[in-house]
């Protein structure tokens, strides 16, 4: 068994439009229904900690996963007061998943906490993975040595052309695609909302929602042949 940071954005408010915006729930939900089918043990983190700004999408209450997750009282509990990323150490978790949904688009990228605690993780032979808009955590993400961790690196994420089918182009801090190979990494994508992930020398990424349970199967294949947070 592992022990897995699911990070979850506290940013509410979607760029100047007054309107909410937070994590994504089926971005959360899945993911920890996977890990914690295979045996492992799932924390929560946001940058400022306490409860996290939730977003469930039209047609996701249909969801069992979803609603299941959301009426899960261990989950309930973990969520009511999330630690803030300033007091989280990385050792003795083996990986960071990081939750889309469009806040991370502003308080992802330069959190410091949320950077020390993936660098921590990832250079003790952890992984770092991210769905959807969770990449913007790794735009600006540096190893200790000074390196950007995504460059060369393949990585997808939310495209351009899923922004645009939203109409939010013109809302988002920058567009994510165009910032991760800004970055210099290497970077793919599927049709607008098929799934597709990314996997390259630990570092996990997944293109959009449908990407989020695929993206934590690999995070707990590779947690298969790796020690880190042991």
């Amino acid at each position: 068994m592992a022990r897995i940071l699911l990070a979850v954005s506290s940013h509410d408010v979607l760029g100047d439009t007054g309107n909410r915006t937070g994590y994504s729930v089926s971005e959360a939900a899945h993911p920890y229904n996977v890990f914690v089918a295979a045996g492992h043990e799932v924390d929560f983190v946001s940058v400022r900690g306490g409860e996290p700004p939730a977003v469930v999408f039209d047609g996701e209450e249909d969801d069992p996963e979803i609603m299941g997750f959301l009426a899960d009282e261990t989950v309930k509990a973990k969520l009511a007061a999330t630690r803030p990323a300033a007091r989280v150490r990385p050792e003795g978790y083996a990986a960071i998943y990081y939750v889309g949904g469009h806040g991370a688009m502003w308080d992802f990228p330069d959190s410091p906490d949320l950077a020390r605690i993936a660098t921590g993780i990832y250079e003790r032979g952890g992984v770092i993975a991210a769905v959807c808009h969770g990449p913007a955590a790794l735009v600006n993400l540096r190893l200790s040595d000074g390196t950007s961790l995504i460059e060369g690196k393949r990585v997808t994420s939310f495209s351009n052309e899923e922004e645009h089918s939203l109409g939010l182009v013109d809302v988002m801090p920058f567009l994510l695609e165009d910032r991760l190979k800004e970055r210099g990494a290497r970077h793919s994508k599927a049709p607008a909302y098929e799934a597709n992930t990314e996997s390259d020398q630990r570092v996990m990424t997944g293109q959009n929602p449908a990407s989020a349970a695929p993206l934590a199967e690999l995070v707990v294949a590779e947690l298969k042949n790796t020690t880190a947070g042991a």
